[in-house]
């Protein structure tokens, strides 16, 4: 069909150049897009009534119907380079009529077949849908596009899926080069960005009849998937015939007998798919594409245009206009009178519908983004032309004025010209359209990404109103982190806790990460706690406790030591080796005061003495306890007539044995103090939630070989003693030294697998612990019998009743 132009511009100059439109139809009319014929008219009607450009030029314009064919447009094309209506290759007898520019239709396959015959004339092409996909031989063909670039709609794409966090998606495509090239280039950055999909499935075009059932099939499939599956936002890229196939898409269940329940689903479809132009607005339902979001072109409010097209008037513009019939009709579902050939009754159409009336999706009052990108091609058109045409070096070479001869050379002017236009075009912006049941508010700063105002969202019925989920697994929660399925994408994980000393902060942690050294994970593990000081002291109960049985055995030791003095020369006394008693008792009584070492904030002088003072000590008291024992069995040995043991009794011997063991032990210490002395340390690690404050022993190694040489000599002492447990009672406390080394031993033996089990303050606690057992146990058992005797039993304290009882 041809709009003629010559009726509406027959009043300008006789000579004109004449650009082209192709347009796109299935197998009805698609009432929306008679706005782009519309858009075209308009664009030629300003600028051949503007003086300022183009003077003395007229411009007009051809529309063809591709009919969506290879055939019908490559024909079409042809038309282009002919004569009017003859269709006559390289010939044209309109040497006043010359075609300046052809724009092309809203599909990239239309756009190739057109620019296959016109690269050959290196006419340009300005495209106002879909750009082609090049390879090396259409690399270079001439057409601009007149829409901002793919990877614009690739942005936003991937900004509403994060936005929304859809990361479990589903891709719908159609089975061609464009899709081939959108899934390359998508799904690495669907992968960086952490979105996953369900499936990838190819919608084959239709081309006949034949083909049919195949694509019936088809359909039961990605119907089976899309309602089956878990995925609820799905990104759809395609051209017009992607619409007709998702909305017949509706229809598979009761043609197939299918009985999965059709579900709310977002469909996220790009700018070509042409969401409201489709064929069958008005028999065909939309409630499968309720919800659906569409990134559409760059449109701009122009009152003007919404009065032009409110002008039109199918009655008055019939001969002029060839398609505003088949517009009326098909938009307002009615039938000119003048064309009713059956009995069958329809709505007769009376030219006086008021096009503001219809809605939306079958066609709009202002311009839309396709229209808006068509008008703006034929001011690109007309503008470079226009600069060509008023070049002072060209004007006198301009072609017009020889009669066309130099057409060509404008041609090449035009493109180079265009070039420049088309980079500034592809700088655009793209947006986000408002659709079907869906109504949002959108902010798209130049300079930033993506804004929605998620305040003015109503989501459809559908979703019960909420916004929709599209993720594969629910969001893992501060104190998790996730662990991918084994294969499953990326996305699908188990929620894993956090392991011991870490934690996570937000939703769907890939890793958790550990705390500062100062501070520790809460029991959720989502936040890090202060860890609190701890050291063991006075103010908490255990400090306190332990402090008071120190001091406890204290006063109760220089009791003892009080009786001890106060009847030093009573028989018992003197019978149990006085002088070793009073170095046993005070040995136990520093032994008991060093306990107060241990309780307190460590200090650098409080490390350097628990230890060795607590085992330098205990190594005199434990070497007076052997020395007792060692004496008793001399003594006995040296009463046999003729032994020589005699010259060993006496205070030299007992002496010696003190000293000379307790010098062995001072050795280790000194040895252990030079090498590597204990200091004040912080830990961290042993008790999670706290800062221990403690005393490095600095050397493992030297704080065994003072237990270690502390039990050698206990276990030397209970050895002895057992051996003498059988002399006579009067002069033998073996029998109780035997068992203060017996209750020694099990204490110390105890203590190691206690100490090494325990944490923090408590480890304090053990070692406190063991000295008052150990110390205690020698102190009752060694001398609480002679103190009762002493104090309870004085007539049992001469020298008679000790004759009696060795008797």
């Amino acid at each position: 069909s041809l709009f003629s132009s010559k009726n509406i511009s027959s009043r300008f100059s006789k000579h004109w150049y004449f650009l082209s439109l192709f347009i796109l139809s299935h197998c009805s009319p698609v009432a929306k897009n008679y706005q782009h014929i519309l858009a075209m008219a308009f664009a030629i009607k300003e600028i051949n009534e503007n003086p300022q450009i183009l003077p003395n030029l007229t411009l007009g314009f051809y529309i063809y119907d591709s009919y969506d064919n290879a055939q019908r447009t490559y024909q079409a094309t042809m038309l282009f380079l002919s004569s009017v209506e003859r269709l006559i290759p390289n010939y044209s007898c309109n040497i006043h009529n010359n075609l300046l520019s052809v724009v092309g239709g809203l599909d990239a396959e239309i756009s190739l077949h057109v620019s296959t015959i016109l690269d050959i004339y290196k006419v340009p092409q300005l495209i106002y849908g879909s750009a082609p996909l090049m390879n090396e031989q259409s690399a270079e063909f001439t057409f601009y596009q007149m829409v901002p670039p793919d990877p614009l709609q690739y942005t936003g794409i991937v900004s509403l899926l994060l936005h929304f966090r859809w990361t479990w998606i589903g891709i719908l495509t159609m089975d061609d080069d464009q899709s081939e090239k959108f899934l390359q280039t998508m799904i690495p950055v669907f992968s960086k960005r952490e979105i996953c999909y369900s499936f990838i499935e190819k919608i084959a075009k239709f081309s006949d009849i034949d083909g049919l059932y195949g694509m019936l099939q088809k359909g039961v499939k990605i119907y089976n998937q899309v309602m089956g599956s878990n995925t609820n936002a799905f990104v759809i890229y395609g051209e017009s015939f992607t619409m007709i196939f998702l909305r017949w898409l509706q229809y598979i269940p009761s043609i197939e007998n299918i009985r999965i329940k059709a579900k709310g689903i977002v469909w996220i479809m790009t700018a070509q798919v042409e969401l409201t132009a489709s064929a069958f607005q008005r028999s065909w339902s939309t409630e499968i594409i309720h919800g659906a979001l569409s990134f559409s072109m760059p449109s701009a409010y122009l009152s003007e245009f919404r009065s032009f097209v409110a002008k039109q008037n199918p009655i008055l513009s019939r001969k002029k206009n060839g398609f505003i019939s088949q517009f009326w009709q098909d938009a307002f579902n009615c039938v000119f009178s003048y064309e009713v050939v059956s009995d069958v009754p329809e709505d007769i159409c009376t030219g006086t519908e008021d096009l503001k009336s219809l809605p939306a999706p079958i066609f709009e009052i202002d311009m839309t983004g396709h229209s808006y990108s068509i008008y703006n091609s034929i001011y690109a058109i007309a503008h470079a032309f226009h600069a060509i045409s008023t070049s002072r070096y060209k004007h006198r070479a301009m072609g017009v004025r020889r009669g066309g001869k130099n057409h060509k050379q404008d041609i090449l002017q035009v493109i180079q010209v265009l070039q420049v236009i088309n980079i500034l075009i592809c700088q655009s912006t793209m947006h986000l359209s408002m659709l079907v049941s869906l109504h949002l508010h959108f902010i798209s700063p130049p300079d930033q990404g993506l804004t929605i105002n998620d305040d003015l969202i109503t989501w459809h019925n559908l979703f019960n109103q909420v916004q929709p989920i599209s993720i594969c697994t629910e969001s893992c929660y501060p104190g998790f982190n996730k662990k991918v399925k084994e294969g499953k994408p990326f996305c699908c994980y188990d929620c894993i806790p956090c392991p011991d000393g870490s934690i996570s902060t937000e939703n769907d942690k890939n890793e958790c990460f550990k705390c500062k050294d100062d501070y520790y994970p809460n029991t959720r593990k989502d936040f890090c706690v202060p860890k609190i000081v701890s050291f063991l002291t006075y103010k908490e109960p255990l400090g306190l406790s332990l402090a008071c049985l120190a001091h406890s055995f204290t006063l109760v030791t220089v009791l003892v030591l009080g009786i001890f003095v106060k009847n030093h020369n009573t028989p018992i006394v003197i019978a149990n080796n006085r002088d070793l008693s009073y170095i046993l008792l005070i040995s136990l009584l520093l032994c008991f005061l060093s306990l107060l070492l241990f309780i307190g904030q460590p200090g650098k002088v409080t490390c350097l003495l628990r230890q060795t003072t607590f085992g330098m000590v205990f190594s005199v008291a434990i070497s007076s306890i052997l020395a007792k024992t060692i004496t008793v069995i001399i003594a006995f040995m040296a009463t046999k007539p003729g032994s020589r043991m005699r010259k060993w009794v006496g205070k030299k011997l007992t002496n010696s044995i003190v000293v000379s063991c307790s010098l062995i032990q001072a050795s280790i210490c000194i040895l252990w103090l030079s090498m590597a002395p204990p200091f004040p340390d912080v830990d961290m690690v042993s008790v999670p939630e706290k800062i221990v404050l403690q005393c490095n022993e600095g050397s493992v190694v030297m704080f065994y070989c003072v237990l270690g040489y502390m039990g050698f000599l206990a276990l030397i002492s209970f050895t002895t003693a057992f051996l003498a447990r059988k002399l006579p009672d009067s002069f033998n406390e073996a029998k109780f030294i035997t068992f203060s080394m017996l209750v020694f031993c099990s204490v110390w033996l105890s203590f190691v697998p206690a100490y090494l089990s325990s944490k923090g303050k408590y480890t304090v606690a053990v070692e406190i612990f063991s000295i008052l057992a150990s110390g205690a146990g020698l102190l009752s058992c060694i001398f609480l019998p002679k103190c009762y005797v002493i104090v309870l039993r004085p007539e049992l304290n001469n020298r008679e009743q000790l004759i009696r009882r060795k008797e």
